[in-house]
């Protein structure tokens, strides 16, 4: 063994690498989910930089950047998993969850529904459901944590959670407002273009299914449900703009005709007072 190196030695060693603590916590940071503070973090990572120094060995010819930042990484899990309440069965089980829903986004080129990540997992939705549920309970946020990195306004957790008990008259109307637009706009939709809106984002069919049900491919399935999230999206965003300017071109008209339905479809006071907050009721 070598020589023991003096406090002196050691407080060096700490201050001239102090940088490698941030340096690993940016590499460490994007494994853990966003409420771990960083801050913590480096506070973990600069106890294992001072351990790194007391226990440092010059004489194993191992660098003591290399040899710190094994401790510094090592502290910092520690620190993590000592603050985590989720056994490791329930993180291995979120892990093959984020595994999979990322598997079947790239397959699909959106993001997966429900059942899909179910049928991946080889699970049944309740069962699905139970484990989202061991997870989110095995998060637990400080209400005082602070949010964001500007120094001008320090939010807490408690700041920004919206009071569902207490909402402000507006924001009810506009909500109301919104999915009677949805309800009509879907309503409008041509019947195909209806059918897979419902079957997909609703009934949660697979294109598979759809293109079985109405004869026809899946890349058509695909394309009707562009189509129509497109339909829907320049419908709904017309409602809430002041363009009066006369639609030209075949297509153009096409939109503009179809907004106007959307617009007539139902009364002003029919929509403030529709109160449906189920997605199926609003398609009912």
């Amino acid at each position: 063994m070598g020589e023991t190196l003096t406090q002196q030695q050691v407080t060096a060693l700490i201050e001239e690498h102090l940088p490698l603590v941030s340096h690993v916590v940016f590499q460490v940071a994007v494994n853990f989910p966003r409420h771990v503070e960083r801050e913590e973090l480096a506070r973990a990572g600069a106890l294992g930089l001072v351990e790194a120094a007391k226990r440092f060995d010059e004489s194993r010819g191992v660098p003591f950047n290399r040899f710190a930042a094994q401790r510094i990484r090592g502290a910092i899990i520690d620190a993590v998993r000592a603050a985590d309440w989720a056994p490791r069965s329930v993180r291995a089980l979120a892990r093959s969850l984020d595994q999979a829903e990322l598997d079947l986004a790239n397959r699909l080129g959106r993001a997966p529904s429900v059942a899909e990540t179910a049928t991946e997992l080889g699970i049944s939705r309740a069962e699905l459901d139970r484990l989202r549920d061991r997870m989110f309970r095995s998060v637990v946020l400080a209400f005082d944590s602070l949010l964001g990195s500007s120094d001008d306004e320090e939010l807490t957790l408690v700041d920004v959670l919206t009071d569902r008990s207490s909402v402000e008259p507006s924001e009810e109307l506009e909500a109301r407002e919104l999915r009677a637009y949805l309800r009509d706009a879907v309503h409008l939709l041509p019947e195909r273009h209806r059918i897979v809106v419902v079957g997909y984002f609703i009934e949660e069919r697979t294109s598979t299914e759809l293109a079985a049900f109405m004869g026809v491919t899946e890349s058509r399935v695909s394309q009707m449900r562009s189509e129509a999230l497109a339909m829907l999206k320049d419908g709904i965003e017309a409602q809430y703009s002041d363009d009066e300017s006369v639609a030209t071109g075949l297509i153009a008209r096409r939109k503009a005709q179809y907004a106007s339905s959307i617009s007539s479809a139902s009364g002003c006071g029919d929509r403030i007072a529709f109160v449906a907050e189920d997605v199926d009721l609003i398609l009912a």
